[in-house]
């Protein structure tokens, strides 16, 4: 019977694997996704129905877990609208954590039946699923707004500082004496302040950067849990998708030319300053019809969405916008930055959403090359990640980091709210510049206003 499980554990690591493969690919994200998904109810089951290899006991209260959450999931999963997927993610990623950290706790607990280093990896997967668990929840706050500012505590990182030392602190007295099991629950309450003295002082344009951290904590906690149960699923799972985490967060890290050290302990770095020499005096504003006409007659047309248009859930409207140039004989492509919008590939889910054709949709090293010869660039709620001061200005916040080159094609225009700044707080230099036009308004509207003009033309 043992060996009939670990034969099942390993076809569900397969299908785990090959789900992430082909999540790498839009085209074949949605089968990834199915793949992987079945990979989890084979080893759910094989837990079930193989008891006695688990020792596993109150079956009607697991069932009664699985089911409600099941409902849960289902429910939330049908109602979120796009633009809250960002804050679900990072929800369901807590819970995950937290999950984690619980199942750690749990095994502390028995500590008569492990080893130091089954207790070692208890130890760290029940830390730092603690730290993303409430870490998490932060993030949701900041991206649904309850929390609408970065919260700096007095001597804060000093407070984080204290917080990791007595962590570890208390992680090598449980693990010197393991029978002291009073000492987990401050352990556990340590652990989870430090993912909100860590997240607090986190902005918003950091966001995406720390979902994914998170997700690749949590995924490590996982990881540890298996090699403590000696479940090779949860094992394979964790591992996995930890180390991608891990890769995505430094990829994203380096688009926003910063380090994770930075953006953690961000407070370090409030003395520098916000402040750039863009105004808002120069900004030339431009009328539909003449957007329209000037869209019209392109030869070349790259849009560049950002969080804005998510905001706004105008990208049904872009699509639309897009077939009627294309309808001319128009090209027309879409241009991504990496960390555009709240969560890694928030753009491409949005567009793919709306029916874009993934071979339209282009990273930020593919589609830079390609401004300098467009006829027109169409901005739509994209702020710091189109901002030339990345490149031009020295003394701005975020020079260094890759932005979209839009700036290089012959005409740019803007679609905006208003006048505001990013979420980096910095003014944006592109708004002055000659060949840069702003179309004010609700982006919904503004495009579906493009679309009737354009269809009238």
């Amino acid at each position: 019977m043992n060996n009939m499980t670990q034969i099942i554990y390993l076809a569900t690591t397969l299908l785990l694997l090959l789900g992430l493969k082909k999540m790498s690919s839009p085209k074949t994200a949605m089968n990834g996704i199915v793949l992987a998904g079945w990979g989890m109810v084979i080893a759910i089951l094989v837990t079930f129905f193989m008891p006695n290899l688990h020792g596993f006991v109150n079956f009607e209260l697991m069932i009664a877990a699985m089911v409600i959450g099941a409902v849960i999931a289902w429910y939330s999963g049908k109602k979120v609208m796009m633009i809250q997927i960002p804050q679900m993610i990072a929800l369901y990623n807590g819970m995950g954590g937290g999950a984690a950290s619980a199942i750690a706790i749990l095994e502390l607990l028995h500590y008569e039946n492990s080893s130091i280093a089954i207790r070692c990896l208890a130890l760290f997967g029940a830390m730092i699923g603690a730290i993303s668990f409430s870490g998490s929840i932060i993030a949701f706050a900041k991206l649904q707004d309850i929390i609408k500012r970065e919260i700096v505590l007095p001597l804060h990182q000093i407070l984080n500082v204290t917080l990791i030392a007595a962590s570890i602190i208390l992680a090598l007295y449980l693990l010197i004496f393991p029978d002291q099991i009073f000492f987990i629950l401050p352990f556990f309450l340590i652990a989870s302040v430090l993912g909100l003295t860590f997240t607090l002082p986190i902005g918003g344009a950091n966001m995406p950067v720390v979902i994914s951290l998170f997700n690749a904590m949590t995924g490590l906690a996982v990881g540890f849990n298996g090699f403590v149960l000696n479940n090779p699923a949860l094992m394979v799972a964790g591992i996995v998708v930890g180390a991608s985490g891990t890769l995505l967060t430094q990829l994203m890290a380096k688009a926003m030319n910063k380090n994770i050290l930075s953006i953690l302990f961000s407070t370090l770095s409030k003395s520098v300053s916000t402040e750039s020499s863009a105004t808002t005096d120069n900004m030339k504003s431009i009328e539909v019809d003449d957007t329209a006409i000037m869209m019209a007659y392109a030869t070349k047309v790259i849009i560049t969405p950002g969080y804005g248009m998510a905001v706004a859930q105008a990208q049904h409207k872009i699509s639309e916008l897009a077939h009627q140039l294309e309808q001319r004989g128009i090209a027309v492509k879409f241009g991504i930055h990496p960390v555009a919008g709240r969560m890694p590939g928030h753009m491409n889910v949005l567009l793919a959403e709306a029916g874009i054709s993934y071979d339209k949709i282009f990273d930020l090293d593919e589609i830079n090359p390609e401004f300098s010869n467009t006829d027109v660039a169409l901005v739509i709620g994209a702020n710091d990640v189109v901002n030339p001061a990345a490149i031009n200005e020295p003394n701005s916040p975020i020079y260094g980091m890759p932005v979209l080159n839009v700036s290089s094609a012959k005409n740019v225009l803007v679609i905006k709210r208003g006048k505001g700044k990013g979420f980096s707080g910095v003014e944006n230099s592109l708004f002055n510049m000659d060949n840069v036009h702003m179309l004010y308004g609700d982006g919904m509207n503004v495009v579906n206003r493009l679309v009737q003009v354009i269809k009238n033309l």
